[in-house]
């Protein structure tokens, strides 16, 4: 059981995971890395969603690689799996702009 001591944008907090514990630094430093990115750009300025936009490029990342690793299978070039998962992926992009959206203006508020 790994426990891993995280501190982004002045929020401390622990988590304990069933992980080895240098994987779970490799992970910090890597959400670390696109924090960094994000802020650089400067479009955002809010913590909130620069972490919001962070988990998203994490899951567009991870959905990008699994379709690779799909098409990579030989499966016969059936991408109907994959056009289903594109149509969930562009609803799930959707709805995280709608989210930042609401964010933005209860920021305002």
């Amino acid at each position: 059981m790994g426990a891993l001591q995280i501190d982004v944008f002045n929020s401390p907090f622990v988590i304990q995971v069933n992980e080895d514990d240098e994987y779970l630094q490799k992970l910090l430093w890597y959400y670390k890395k696109i924090l960094e990115r994000i802020e650089r750009n400067g479009a955002l300025k809010n913590p909130v969603q620069i972490s919001a936009l962070a988990g998203i490029m994490l899951c567009d990342e991870l959905y990008k690689e699994k379709s690779k690793a799909q098409l990579s299978k030989g499966d016969g070039g059936d991408a109907s799996g994959l056009l289903a998962d594109s149509e969930e992926s562009n609803e799930a992009e959707r709805l995280a702009k709608m989210m930042i959206e609401r964010i933005d203006k209860a920021l305002e508020s």
